[in-house]
C-alpha cells in the first residue's frame, strides 16, 4: 500500500507528499484550524455549504491545493497537501487539469483509479467566511 498523496497537473506528476511525515505541533494545530473555520461554512463553486462533510472538504482543500500549486505559494501548498494526507487518508491522487482560467480535477481514491470524484471549478469562485 502507497503512503504518498501524488498531485498531478496536465497529466505532469508535480507533488508526492509522503504521508509517513510526521508534523510538527504548530503544524498539526494549523491543520485542526482549517476544520475550524470550515465548520463555518465554504463557498465551493459558487455554492455556500453550511456545514462541509469530508468529501465537500476535500474538494474544496484540492482546489486550494491546486490553485496554491498555480500561484507557486509553498506555504499553502504545503498545508493543504499535509490535510488531505492526513485528513483522508484513502485519497491517492489528485489529477488536475488547467484549461485556461477553468481548473477541472479528479480525487483518486484508490491506487487502481476508481472511486473518482470529478469536480470542476473557476478558480476565481473559491472564498471562504
Amino acid at each position: 500500500m502507497s503512503t504518498k498523496l501524488v498531485i498531478f497537473i496536465n497529466g505532469q506528476s508535480i507533488i508526492e507528499y509522503d504521508r509517513n511525515t510526521r508534523l510538527p505541533g504548530h503544524q498539526r494545530q494549523f491543520l485542526d484550524k482549517m476544520d475550524i473555520d470550515m465548520d463555518a461554512g465554504i463557498n465551493i463553486s459558487g455554492e455556500r455549504v453550511v456545514k462541509p462533510d469530508l468529501k465537500v472538504r476535500a474538494q474544496y482543500i484540492a482546489m486550494q491545493l491546486v490553485n496554491s500549486i498555480l500561484k507557486e505559494n509553498d506555504a499553502m501548498i504545503a498545508a493543504t497537501c499535509a490535510y488531505l494526507a492526513t485528513r483522508i487518508p484513502d485519497l491517492k491522487q489528485v489529477q488536475a487539469v488547467e484549461q485556461e482560467e477553468n481548473i477541472s480535477f479528479d480525487l483518486v481514491f484508490t491506487d487502481e483509479q476508481k472511486n473518482q470524484v470529478a469536480v470542476q471549478f473557476d478558480s476565481g469562485l473559491i472564498t471562504k467566511h
